[in-house]
């Protein structure tokens, strides 16, 4: 059976996007933007466009929805190629826009100017994720153990841990979605955990713009190797400040030189 993918973009009130899923499961995307009409006809009218795929992109449908006091009037489908009225009122509407060419032409031209092209845009939207515990603690001692996951579109997501391949449910917290602001989220979902040397710790994340779930070992070290990772992260911070306090000290003496060869 065909998996039937759909992006629904409406436009009309303010700024609120809402899902997603563009390969794996029946998605749906909402955006609201104020001060976006319908053509100029005899009635100003609020827009609703959508787009709806199957097969990815193999077959694409855009239906650009007009309203008039939250009541569908007039619809434009590319898959009939000109306006048609729902009610009444929309008749003259629909007469006015399918008489005008330029407009029939562009309407049809967002099959792919707007819906192929989003489809595309939209599908890059990847979870980037990080593993890392709250704080530096000895081994055995209580901590939280984070899982960062960022920059994802849409916002629904699965994100599991395990220890030592079993699934922990009990101990784990989370902040919830997230808005960057920019349509993508992201999440911080923590797990309560007392390491111990040898163990593995696992974030995995679930999301539809991955083919297959994404995985994250955390591994316990021992404590002494806690400890020659953090003095070699030391030695090299240390480094790197002598080396840019040299640089620097290099670059200023060959200004000066430049200088007194002028006189």
């Amino acid at each position: 059976m065909d998996r039937l993918n759909r992006m629904v973009v409406s436009m009309g009130r303010k700024g609120n996007w809402t899902w997603a899923m563009f390969s794996l499961v029946t998605p749906k995307l909402q955006l609201w933007i104020r001060g976006r009409w319908c053509p100029l006809g005899l009635t100003r009218l609020r827009k609703k466009a959508e787009c709806h795929f199957v097969n990815g992109t193999e077959h694409v449908r855009y239906v650009l929805r007009c309203n008039h006091n939250r009541e569908e009037i007039v619809s434009f489908d590319s898959d009939v190629g000109e306006f048609v009225a729902m009610t009444e009122l929309g008749w003259p509407e629909a007469e006015y826009w399918n008489s005008q060419k330029e407009i029939l032409e562009y309407r049809r031209g967002q099959v792919n100017s707007y819906c192929r092209h989003n489809h595309k845009a939209f599908q890059s939207f990847l979870p980037e994720m990080i593993v890392y515990p709250s704080k530096m603690a000895p081994l055995g001692h209580h901590n939280l153990l984070v899982c960062s996951v960022n920059g994802f579109y849409p916002g629904d997501i699965k994100v599991r841990w395990f220890l030592n391949e079993q699934e922990e449910t009990a101990a784990v917290v989370s902040t919830g979605l997230i808005s960057n602001g920019d349509w993508t989220y992201q999440i911080l979902v923590m797990l309560e955990m007392t390491p111990k040397h040898g163990d593995v710790y696992t974030c995995q994340v679930e999301h539809s713009s991955l083919q297959r779930p994404v995985i994250w070992d955390w591994k316990v070290q021992s404590e002494s190797a806690q400890s020659k990772m953090l003095s070699g992260v030391g030695v090299l911070t240390l480094g790197l400040s002598f080396f840019g306090v040299g640089l620097i000290v290099h670059k200023r003496s060959q200004k000066g030189d430049i200088v007194w060869g002028k006189h």
